[in-house]
């Protein structure tokens, strides 16, 4: 045991005080801080007001679409249906996105399917679905006119519902709330997805890095391989754990801050009073009070126990096909063809919790795919906030630290042979003889 520790103890060491995994420790967060505040200054930046052209014949559209001019509007619409249609084509392309062409009818019907936007630039898929909206309701409005139809009865009997969510505690709910519960859960999981990459490669280099350097042959003769695995695979883990909970800290310190700024108590009886809600001054304030509050009411310390488990159990059986890989292969080139298998749950575990589990986190692929072992630490983490019965968790966590023992045993037969091999490409069918040695 006091072999293991002593390679664990080297191999956390050997990463802690590396001078890249100190500065992106403390400068990845500040780099994701900047990187929201750039896109979000990009999204209030003002954009090139795009002009399009409109043609209309039958006179009956151009004061629509002129009525949507605005000083903040992305298009800008000019009506040109006194010109000639032929010049208008010609002039395409001097200073206008397009041309929207509305031909003569007799019938207004007929235009569902008569009407054309000419451009050489692809227009964007928001502008087209708001162009036919418009001239949908027009069309709709003079069916009913030709009808003999009351239009202002008919707007005045259109309802517009707006659901109010609350408890049956009394207190004020949020939209979206099932929403932030998948980006917190989809976060986790994700991290947990790239530190599985990131820290996995490092576990592969150090073997791939011994082994050709000859360094192993002088380490095994004192060490045995499974120790030698065992200790590089928990060595690194604990890097990583150290961390993220750097990154947690520095987290949760930035969303008290802004619970703070934004006047919500944060404690077990946390609660909105009336006069607060009434002292709010806009709607995005008050539902940001709310959002946070129900953040906040999350079981955030479950949320963080359960990816620490489920992150030592991911890496640890990870970990382990990736040192079976490093010590099959002599460089990383060669490793390419082992890594794909490896990769492919982890981008199907995201792809799982997103499509899946957004829609209903109980389903039976959401619940299946997060008791099996290979999706298991990002597919549950993504359904941890919306609740979990206990057995579903403690089934998932039997089977995946199970399933990693028994990766381990195999990988160390990979990994006993493999780091003594050299100057040959192992083929799966060596890998399979390999195990049984």
């Amino acid at each position: 045991m006091s072999i293991i520790s002593l390679i664990i103890k080297r191999e956390f060491f050997a990463k802690v005080r590396n001078k890249s995994f100190i500065v992106m420790t403390f400068l990845s967060p500040l780099l994701f801080v900047a990187i929201a505040i750039f896109v979000g200054y990009l999204s209030t930046t003002e954009t090139t007001v795009k002009r399009v052209a409109v043609h209309d014949e039958t006179g009956l559209f151009v004061k629509d679409f002129l009525a949507q001019n605005s000083e903040d509007g992305a298009y800008k619409y000019l009506d040109f249906s006194q010109i000639d249609n032929q010049y208008l084509k010609d002039s395409v392309n001097n200073g206008y996105e397009g041309l929207l062409i509305i031909p003569a009818t007799t019938d207004v019907t007929a235009l569902e399917h008569k009407i054309e936007f000419i451009s050489n630039a692809s227009p964007s898929i928001s502008f087209i679905e708001n162009t036919q909206a418009v001239i949908a309701r027009k069309i709709t409005q003079l069916n009913f006119e030709k009808a003999h139809l009351d239009t202002l009865a008919i707007q005045k009997a259109q309802a517009n519902v707006t659901i109010t969510i609350a408890k049956t505690s009394g207190e004020q709910g949020v939209k979206g709330l099932n929403e932030a519960k998948i980006a917190i859960g989809g976060a986790f999981g994700y991290l947990i997805m790239m530190f599985i990459i990131i820290y996995g490669n490092m576990v592969m280099r150090s073997v791939i890095e011994e082994k050709t350097n000859r360094i192993i042959e002088i380490i095994i003769s004192s060490v045995k391989p499974f120790q030698l695995m065992i200790g590089k695979i928990i060595g690194t883990s604990l890097a990583g754990i150290l961390q993220f909970s750097i990154w947690v800290i520095i987290g949760l310190s930035l969303l008290f801050l802004a619970s703070a700024f934004l006047g919500v108590d944060v404690g077990t009886s946390a609660h909105l009073s009336s006069g607060l809600l009434t002292h709010t001054q806009t709607e995005f304030a008050g539902t940001a009070q709310l959002f946070i509050k129900e953040i906040w009411n999350l079981p955030i310390a479950g949320i963080l126990i359960s990816f620490i488990v489920y992150f030592i159990g991911g890496y640890f059986l990870y970990s382990s096909f990736y040192a079976a890989i490093g010590a099959a292969v002599d460089n990383q080139t060669d490793s390419q063809q082992f890594l794909l298998p490896i990769i492919m749950p982890l981008i199907l575990s995201v792809y799982i919790g997103f499509f899946s589990v957004v829609n209903d986190p109980d389903s039976t692929i959401a619940v299946a795919f997060s008791i099996f072992p290979l999706t298991s630490p990002i597919v549950m983490l993504m359904r941890i906030p919306f609740g979990v019965p206990w057995w579903q968790i403690a089934i998932s966590l039997t089977l995946l630290f199970a399933t990693f023992l028994a990766v381990v045993w195999f990988a160390a037969k990979i990994y006993r042979v493999g780091i003594l091999m050299y100057g040959k490409k192992p083929s799966w069918k060596e890998l399979y003889k390999w195990l049984k040695y």
